[in-house]
């Protein structure tokens, strides 16, 4: 009897030492996924994030949820302080800067192309010029065989259809880096039309996103529009060849992409790359942004929130992070901007505290 009473005792204290171990782990668990963070913009980084987020998520457990919404959508979501941060393609103005309810930092996490993409049958790839390009998205020239794409493109056969220019209906961070290089190469189009997320299109049908406007070219035969090189990529869209400030003709490369973020980056990285002086840089290049509060101690965030929150984007400026960029067809961002990052980011406090060492 007195080991029968023994041996229950070992089996009782080895069953609640394992159940004592189970729970450990399952407090580690929980512990390590309670904090999440949510964020909203970009469409033309939004293959880059999500991605990352994920791999962050089965590194640490943090999650990360992020919305597609464009970059203008994403800005109003930080300025009404419903997410913890925002992705844009546009850096804020200073009078931007100055509408939001407290300071904002702005770190670049790498640089894409925008496509020039289009649907004609029987066409795998052309040449744009300056004015061609330009006279495309004025509503100046509006069919395929017009003499002057001929004339930039022998050899090409180029059907008698009509062009369907394809522009963003949102607000776009793409759309800025696309007006910003219009802006530089026609005076008509910056008399006319200017810089902007949003703009008053000339000519052409609107699609919401960089995902919308793909899809569209995808299925519209005679479509032309721009869009995150990785779009293009996905869906296997036809893409121009465009002319740069140099006079050569550049595809949309992340050689191409490295080589117009080569110049220097201002101390707050508002900088935009398009129209590089580079001989081989693609025209129509530029920077992605994370933009969020320098003080987070706002609206009841929690310490760990904004510990969270900064140890992410300090992780997305990390050469893991920067593969993944790489990975889908962004140029990773040169170690000069990665510093200038990181030491914006170590600005980033709460309660006047800075948050990283």
């Amino acid at each position: 009897m007195k080991k029968i009473l023994i041996l229950l005792a070992v089996v009782t204290a080895f069953t609640s030492c394992k159940s004592g171990s189970k729970k450990k782990g399952t407090d580690e668990k929980s512990a390590k996924t309670e904090i999440s963070l949510s964020a909203a913009g970009s469409t033309f980084a939004g293959p880059f994030y999500k991605t990352a987020f994920k791999k962050y998520f089965d590194l640490t457990g943090v999650q990360t949820s992020y919305g597609l919404t464009g970059s203008g959508a994403g800005i109003r979501s930080l300025k009404d302080r419903v997410v913890d941060f925002c992705g844009s393609d546009a850096f804020l103005s200073d009078a931007e800067a100055a509408n939001m309810p407290a300071p904002v930092v702005h770190v670049a996490t790498c640089s894409g192309a925008v496509d020039i993409a289009f649907n004609v049958p029987g066409i795998d790839s052309i040449k744009l010029d300056q004015e061609v390009l330009a006279d495309i998205f004025l509503g100046k020239i509006t069919n395929w065989n017009d003499a002057k794409l001929k004339a930039i493109n022998p050899g090409v056969k180029f059907p008698d259809l009509a062009i369907s220019v394809v522009h963003r209906s949102d607000g776009s961070g793409t759309t800025f880096i696309f007006s910003d290089y219009m802006s530089k190469i026609s005076k008509e189009w910056k008399d006319q039309i200017g810089v902007g997320k949003s703009l008053n299109w000339p000519t052409g049908m609107g699609a919401k996103g960089n995902p919308g406007v793909a899809g569209t070219i995808s299925s519209t035969v005679g479509s032309i529009g721009y869009i995150g090189s990785d779009y293009a990529f996905a869906q296997k869209i036809s893409f121009a060849l465009l002319k740069n400030a140099a006079g050569n003709y550049i595809a949309p490369t992340i050689a191409a992409v490295s080589a117009a973020g080569k110049g220097d980056m201002p101390a707050d990285t508002r900088l935009m790359e398009t129209n590089s002086t580079a001989p081989d840089a693609y025209p129509i290049s530029g920077f992605t942004w994370i933009i969020l509060y320098k003080e987070q101690a706002y609206n009841g965030r929690s310490l760990e929130q904004a510990q969270a929150t900064v140890k992410l984007i300090d992780w997305m400026l990390d050469p893991a992070a920067q593969g993944i960029a790489k990975e889908l067809k962004y140029a990773p961002l040169p170690d000069k901007v990665v510093q200038i990052d990181k030491a914006i980011l170590r600005t980033v406090t709460y309660n006047g505290k800075p948050i990283l060492k």
